[in-house]
């Protein structure tokens, strides 16, 4: 396919670092490909760029360089001691294809990233826009998000994920939105996707809580067990537990958590998602769910979880997976949201299932097809 670059939004962050040095460390045989979906034996033959092939560049709003962010997380325990010194050559590169992000909103911040992108483009093949910054409160409604004419004329009221999926379609690029910030998910931004022959994926990265709630779930309502209520509690430390201490951006990632239950359950249930910010955890996060549900003759009975993880080890593989997928769909000339990608999301744009077995079902026959 030549070689694919790939775009981080926040670049320097947990997840984009420990991408980048992860890449380079599978492409050097340092590490087993473990999370990597598109590494599974489903995927062979399905034509997809390999890890050698991509080329990081990014935005950032810190100015911590790759190789002491690599320190940092060496530190927390997220990375092998031994990593950052055979990939310190890859981080380095990544670095210098780094860049300010820009201050601001509106056209000037739009320009700006598209002279970003269209520089970056020099050179590769396609360029894939991959969003792994903080979480934004949900975007106000606004006349101009629904039709590309009405937005080129106040591009200011767009949130900084919708305006870089505004800039990645004018750049020629593809985008796909990790996070459960707005992104591309407006009428208008839709349109331009469409219009320029551009795909497009996300929303919210699933990798933990959701994750299991999208095997559970399902399996719930096959088995005619009806549930009662469905309540969690999810301890994060870092940046992401940080960002979600403020009550706007953690509205916007509990709405999607919530959408895999009432879309697998087939309607809303009792019970809410609580997010609490416990600095001490660092990149680790825990989640504590309790389901209660009724069986045979009203019997009531429950089921009790925790999910410990780390976010970063959790999340970076399928940014790989997605870098990968996206710049297939590029080559391939799909135009508005892959449907099929909604396997590695908590709130899939497009339409299609939402219980995992068939989320994969379905990203399998696509990767094939």
């Amino acid at each position: 396919m030549g070689k694919i670059g790939v775009w981080l939004i926040g670049a320097r962050g947990s997840v984009a670092t420990t991408a980048i040095a992860g890449a380079a460390a599978m492409r050097a045989g340092l590490t087993a490909r473990t999370g990597c979906v598109t590494e599974l034996p489903d995927f062979a033959g399905a034509d997809l760029p390999g890890l050698g092939d991509l080329v990081f560049g990014g935005h950032d709003v810190v100015d911590t360089p790759l190789v002491k962010r690599a320190e940092h997380l060496v530190a927390a325990g997220v990375l092998p001691a031994t990593l950052p010194g055979p990939v310190t050559a890859d981080l380095e590169a990544a670095e210098a294809r780094l860049r300010p992000a820009p201050s601001g909103n509106g056209r000037a911040a739009a320009d700006r990233i598209i002279a970003d992108l269209t520089a970056f483009r020099e050179g590769l093949d396609h360029v894939v826009v991959l969003n792994v910054s903080s979480t934004e409160p949900p975007c106000a409604p606004h006349p101009a998000h629904a039709s590309l004419a009405a937005l080129e004329d106040a591009l200011e009221v767009l949130p900084p994920s919708a305006l870089y999926a505004y800039a990645a379609f004018r750049a020629g690029c593809g985008f796909v939105d990790f996070t459960p910030s707005t992104g591309a998910r407006l009428p208008a931004l839709d349109e331009l996707a469409r219009t320029a022959g551009l795909p497009y994926a996300g929303r919210d990265g699933k990798t933990g809580e959701t994750l299991l709630r999208s095997v559970l779930a399902p399996m719930f309502a096959q088995r005619a067990l009806n549930v009662l209520s469905w309540s969690g509690t999810n301890l994060l430390g870092g940046g992401d537990g940080a960002t979600l201490a403020d009550p706007g951006a953690a509205s916007s990632k509990n709405a999607s958590k919530q959408q895999v239950l009432s879309q697998n359950l087939g309607r809303d249930v009792d019970g809410d998602v609580h997010i609490d910010y416990v600095p001490a955890l660092g990149d680790w996060k825990t989640a504590w769910d309790h389901v209660l549900f009724e069986g045979f003759l009203g019997a009531r009975m429950t089921l009790q979880l925790t999910w410990q993880g780390c976010d970063s080890a959790l999340a970076a593989p399928l940014v790989l997976d997605l870098a990968r997928l996206t710049a297939k769909a590029c080559r391939d000339g799909v135009a508005g949201p892959v449907a099929e990608f909604g396997f590695f999301f908590k709130d899939p744009a497009g339409d299609g299932p939402h219980d995992l077995a068939s989320q994969y079902a379905a990203l399998r026959e696509w990767a094939h097809r």
